[in-house]
């Protein structure tokens, strides 16, 4: 099904990125602080003024007179002191003054006509953004200039010029301000002619003018005689009558920002009037509120603010500048911070998701986002570091089963991967028997497709140690859990193999399933609830270890330390992590933490990462590896021979519970083809050796091929098979279809066996036969390939 549009916005909203640093929020016009101080830190002091502009409707004035309550939450305190963001908005407006950056007029749909009783901060506020939306302003003012309170300032005084010129910003914008004109009965201007001339009146007179005024408008008043005034619209009980300013207030909390936000606040609402808009829809993160953004300011040096060297002419812009690089960056991006995949698509969970959901809902042209879905590993990471607990791999695996849903998944990306589950799950590889001698299993040792590749020894060594220990028998099950069907999406063959698992189970009794994987743990516990899984850690604490088993960390001097990675599978498996850390110290082991161990990172192969975005799950795997320089120790055969591939010396602990000689720090990485060839011949192995069933010798001779390092390796990167390699070989060599580089000597082949195309360039050798070259693709050559 597609994806659930109600679901996708719930998540969204769980994304705090966008939202404001703690200072903006603080503000009640909400300045953009960041980006001014991102700008100023560059030196970028016109860019920074083309912000201030943007917010303050008098910059020059505010900047010099706000009470910056944005300082009093600044998060720069919890590691030095508040940035002086005020003085960085002075710098602003005396430094990278433009013009060109202030507010331009807009046209009205419908010009209104409004009256302004009051100039000062709140009323001009009002008036200028009504102005600038179009609409006719008229303010009224009782004393002989504009701006009055302003004027008489003293802390300090501002200049004449200053005030002057912020207020011809305000005529610019075809404000008409008649100074000395009182309004009242009796009085120059009538209050009943005001609501009858203009369509909408905004009362900002000052707290004794507005408390008389409001008696005469007729308007609800407190018991105090101010006019009742909507804390949201700033409306009052006359429908075309607003108020607000420092009538709201005592003179002794006057404040130059709030009373510029009232004037703001109700030239929204007298606007949305006129349009016939809601007055209080969409209003939610008007004026001052804390934010929910998360910034971590673990780590950063307490730094004082930088105090000017003028302070009566400001900041210098060198002073500036530097005093805006104490702005933390107030960002969240704890998911991004410590994911490849997250980082590596250049953005953030929300927009993530609504790209996703764009993408999902095509019905028509390219997907582009369809790699960004498919390359998540589903560690979960993202969602343990996340504040808001966003759990961006759920989402992925949600869109790539909503892909399948509607036959929109590319095969390329997961087509591997699913071929070598059909392997492992097939009649070459799985198994379902009881305990040699036994009719009935009390336990199922089930060690997955993974190990039984990686290192089929240590399958065999563990189940002779569990029916060694374990009493009424136990089974032994090989084939897959089907992990990566569920991770590709594909739901149905995902429980199609599930329910092939749980007969083979079912049939010997319904056991204890005892895991080796961490993945099959966390998949058979959470899918098949009737069945009884335990870990092989914490079964082998119980049952000890077999005596003389296994060895110290030969390879590391007297003292060194293994360090700990924990699969990411076991993030939420606190009683599994300590089993393991029992063992290590059964056999004597030091061992270090990489980390909280509910932090640990994928190794690349959870959710078919590599298949997919192979680079990205090599940044993923080199950044884990280089959070720890001594050997790791792990539990995962995948995450062992990832590390492995690598570079990293790594061991799997049952390396070092039960011997299989050498250094097992060095194993290399097995590969693809040699997995399969394990899971197959660890199948016959056991069946031979425990239940005395030979296999019947093959009667299909298989040419030797080699393949030198380099050559091994592309095979691995381009997910090429050796059964594949001889197919092709063979094929060439039987129909005589092959071409031949007269240059070099060599043959070159090609073979469709299914849905890829193989081309293999190789010679023959003295004992079979030598590869130099290979690449696959999808594309149909010829006439069958035609629309």
């Amino acid at each position: 099904m597609p994806l659930e549009r109600q679901r996708v916005q719930d998540l969204e909203a769980r994304c705090i990125e966008e939202q404001p640093p703690a200072c903006t929020a603080g503000c009640p016009i909400h300045l953009d602080v960041r980006g001014m101080t991102d700008r100023l830190r560059t030196g970028d002091m016109a860019g920074g003024f083309a912000i201030v502009a943007r917010f303050l409707p008098f910059p020059g004035i505010l900047s010099r007179i706000c009470d910056h309550p944005c300082e009093l939450v600044c998060r720069r305190e919890e590691a030095g002191e508040s940035v002086r963001i005020n003085d960085l908005e002075r710098a602003c407006v005396d430094h990278g003054y433009k013009a060109s950056a202030l507010p331009r007029l807009q046209r009205a749909q419908k010009r209104r006509k409004v009256a302004v009783i009051g100039a000062g901060l709140s009323g001009m506020t009002a008036a200028q953004d009504l102005a600038l939306k179009g609409h006719e302003v008229v303010v009224f003012e009782a004393e002989r200039h504009a701006l009055p309170r302003i004027r008489a300032w003293k802390r300090p005084p501002l200049p004449e010029i200053l005030i002057e010129t912020d207020l011809a910003l305000a005529t610019a914008a075809a404000v008409t301000i008649r100074i000395a004109t009182a309004v009242g009965r009796g009085l120059d201007i009538a209050p009943d002619r005001l609501l009858t001339d203009y369509d909408a009146v905004f009362l900002a007179a000052g707290a004794k003018a507005s408390i008389v005024l409001a008696g005469e408008f007729g308007v609800s008043r407190a018991q105090d005689g101010r006019p009742e005034i909507d804390p949201l619209t700033f409306g009052t009980s006359h429908p075309k009558l607003f108020a607000g300013g420092s009538l709201r207030y005592t003179p002794a909390v006057y404040s130059p920002i709030t009373s510029t936000y009232d004037g703001r606040c109700a030239a929204l609402s007298i606007d949305r009037l006129f349009q016939g808009a809601s007055l209080v829809a969409n209003r939610d993160g008007q004026g001052p509120y804390p934010t929910r953004l998360f910034t971590r300011t673990e780590g950063y040096p307490p730094l004082p603010a930088l105090p000017a060297a003028n302070p009566a002419r400001g900041y210098s812009a060198a002073e500036a500048q530097a005093e805006a690089a104490r702005c933390f960056p107030c960002h969240c991006l704890e998911c991004i911070k410590v994911c490849d995949f997250l980082a590596h698509h250049g953005s953030y969970p929300k927009r993530y998701i609504r790209e996703i959901y764009n993408n999902d809902g095509i019905v028509k042209g390219a997907r582009k986002a369809n790699r960004l879905v498919n390359s998540c590993s589903l560690c979960g990471l993202c969602e343990a570091v996340c504040p808001e607990h966003l759990p961006m791999g759920d989402f992925c695996l949600e869109a790539r089963q909503s892909m399948v849903g509607q036959g929109k998944m590319q095969p390329s990306f997961h087509d591997f991967a699913l071929q070598d589950m059909a392997f492992s799950t097939g009649e070459d590889c799985s198994l379902a028997r009881h305990q040699p001698g036994f009719t009935k299993s009390a336990a199922l040792f089930f060690p997955g497709c993974q190990l039984a590749g990686s290192s089929p020894d240590h399958v065999a060594a563990v189940y002779a140690h569990l029916c060694d220990r374990l009493d009424g028998g136990v089974g032994l099950l090989l084939g897959c859990c089907g992990a990566p069907a569920r991770w590709s999406g594909r739901e149905a063959l995902f429980r199609d193999t599930l329910e092939t698992l749980a007969g083979q189970w079912r049939s010997l009794g319904r056991p204890d399933v005892i895991t080796a994987c961490s993945s099959c743990f966390s998949l058979l516990r959470t899918h098949l609830p009737d069945m009884t899984v335990r870990s092989l850690w914490t079964t082998l604490e119980r049952t000890g270890l077999p005596a003389g088993v296994g060895l110290p960390h030969r390879t590391a001097p007297q003292g060194a330390v293994l360090a700990i990675h924990d699969p990411c599978t076991t993030r939420h498996e606190p009683d599994v992590r300590a089993s393991v850390r029992a063992l290590a110290r059964l056999k004597g082991l030091a061992v270090t933490e990489i980390g909280d161990p509910e932090l640990t990172s994928c190794c690349g192969f959870g959710g078919l990462m590599s298949f997919v975005s192979p680079r990205v799950a090599d940044l993923t795997l080199d950044r884990r590896a280089a959070a720890g320089s001594d050997d790791f120790l792990t539990y995962c055969a995948m995450c062992r021979d990832n590390f492995a591939r690598r570079g990293k010396r790594a061991l799997h602990l049952l390396d070092l519970l039960f011997d299989t000689g050498g250094d097992p720090a060095s194993r290399a990485d097995p590969g693809f083809s040699s997995r399969q060839e394990n899971r197959a011949r660890l199948r016959q192995r056991l069946l031979a050796s425990l239940w005395g069933e030979a296999p019947e010798p093959s009667t299909d001779a298989q040419p030797a091929v080699h393949l030198a390092d380099d050559v091994r390796d592309l095979a691995e990167r381009r997910q090429i098979l050796m059964t594949d390699v001889r197919a092709v070989i063979v094929h060439a060599e039987e129909s005589g279809d092959r071409f031949l580089d007269g240059d070099s000597g060599h043959f070159l082949a090609c073979l469709r066996p299914r849905t890829v195309t193989f081309w293999v360039e190789y010679a023959p050798c003295d004992d079979g036969y030598q590869v130099f070259g290979l690449y696959s693709h999808r594309m149909t050559v010829g006439p069958e390939g035609r629309p």
